[in-house]
């Protein structure tokens, strides 16, 4: 990922380095597990234990120009550096392994430690929603459908709503974390050839990882695409939560703004201009974010026991999707920890409708006296025609038809176009959204 995108500790876990000091801790634990029956000392294994990354990184990166396969050419990056020190261990690396043992391994340790970090991520997200929601719990706004007005809502259930989404993300996250938290250590083709199951449990166990219950030559790839799975959904929840932001940031609308920061320009051109770019920027990603579904789905599929076709495609989609991911968390969390919210500009917008948000409270009145059904919604829906076309109060239009005058009191009516009922469940709906006190 270009680093326009990405921050520094995501970044760090992807690394060429961090990439080796995993593979280094598999091979590690390997050979300890190996150690009582090949004697190999606890001495030889500290000295592997403490090679570094970044020492081998260069060396193994030489290997590979000459071998062409980059397990071979760490192997012997790492011989070259214990040469002389490690005799026993170094007759014992590797022993009985194939590449995707060790590939497929160190891999599932850095999905593991990136997935933490996303949850992380995940959790300030939660705890911006969760104040926004409870600090506008009786914030009136218009509820739109189609982009238009429908009922009274509260902001605090638009964000109440938010935090259920990404309550279900963190979820999804949690059980992909589990879905690829799988070791694999059974040899060419997973038939367990050359070493047995019981050293493959023992060390998955020291890794703190489980083991693959049959594996081919590779871990089955449906876990990493699940787990991409995850990651594009929780993407796909900031795009929507953004693109509502951005609704509401227009001029006509002006409800809610994304934060704009002193010294920031939106126009080269226009002084006045305040755009939403950091919610435009969050929908764009999760564009890309999405094209990393399909590559991860046609990875299941290898021939026979492997190939390595999924490779290239996830040397390049896992480390992306979650180093963007990591990243549009952290901005969407400033973007709402920075949000400015107009609640005298949402009543404005609420009257502009004439209130006809409050028509079926008139419908259901009407039908309660013991009007029709069909015949009272004929009987709304021409007043409510009416208010459209001459922009008077719908209030007036509505009191003024002798079908509804004589069924509903002026006290009916003020009631059908009073607020207090809509708040009824909105303390229910916070806490059913994981929002509580």
């Amino acid at each position: 990922m270009i680093e326009r995108y990405s921050r520094p500790e995501m970044s760090r876990l992807w690394s060429d380095e961090n990439r080796i000091k995993a593979m280094i801790e598999v091979e590690k634990e390997f050979v300890a597990a190996l150690g009582k029956e090949k004697g190999i000392s606890e001495s030889e294994i500290s000295i592997l234990a403490s090679l570094k990354g970044h020492s081998l990184v260069k060396k193994s990166k030489e290997a590979e120009a000459k071998t062409n396969h980059d397990v071979v050419a760490l192997i012997s990056a790492i011989a070259s550096e214990l040469n002389g020190k490690a005799p026993n261990l170094l007759r014992y690396l590797h022993y009985g392994l194939t590449s995707s043992d060790v590939l497929d391994t160190a891999l599932a340790l850095q999905m593991r430690e990136a997935a933490d970090l996303l949850v992380k991520g995940l959790d300030s997200v939660l705890a911006e929603l969760k104040s926004l929601a409870k600090k506008h719990a009786m914030t009136w706004m218009a509820g739109r459908t189609h982009g238009v007005h429908a009922e009274p809502m509260t902001l605090g259930l638009k964000f109440a709503s938010w935090h259920a989404e990404a309550l279900r993300g963190k979820e999804r996250l949690l059980r992909a974390k589990d879905a690829i938290s799988y070791g694999k250590l059974s040899g060419a083709v997973g038939t367990f050839s050359q070493i047995p199951p019981t050293l493959e449990a023992q060390v998955c166990l020291r890794l703190g990882l489980n083991f693959e219950p049959i594996s081919t030559q590779v871990i089955p790839r449906d876990r990493h695409a699940e787990f991409i799975q995850a990651l594009v959904l929780i993407a796909a929840g900031i795009e929507r939560w953004a693109t509502e932001i951005r609704h509401l940031q227009k001029t006509e609308t002006l409800e809610l703004e994304e934060p704009f920061a002193a010294g920031q320009k939106g126009s080269s051109a226009m002084p006045h201009k305040r755009n939403p770019v950091l919610c435009e920027n969050l929908v764009g990603l999760s564009r890309l974010m999405r094209s990393y579904a399909p590559a991860a789905l046609e990875d299941i599929a290898l021939w026979h026991e492997r190939d390595i076709s999924h490779s290239s495609v996830e040397r390049v989609i896992l480390p992306d999707a979650c180093i963007l991911l990591d990243f549009m968390l952290n901005r969407f969390k400033n973007v709402l920890s920075g949000l400015l919210v107009y609640p005298e500009r949402m009543k404005e917008n609420m009257n502009r409708s004439y209130g006809l948000m409050f028509s079926q409270r008139v419908l259901l009145s009407l039908i309660d006296s013991g009007m029709e059904r069909l015949k009272a919604y004929e009987v709304v829906q021409k007043n409510a025609m009416k208010c459209w076309q001459t922009r008077q109060p719908f209030r007036s239009i509505i009191a003024a038809d002798p079908s509804v005058s004589k069924r509903l009191s002026r006290k009916d009516l003020d009631r059908c176009f009073d607020l207090s009922d809509y708040k009824n469940s909105v303390e229910q709906l916070l806490e059913r959204s994981g929002i509580t006190s």
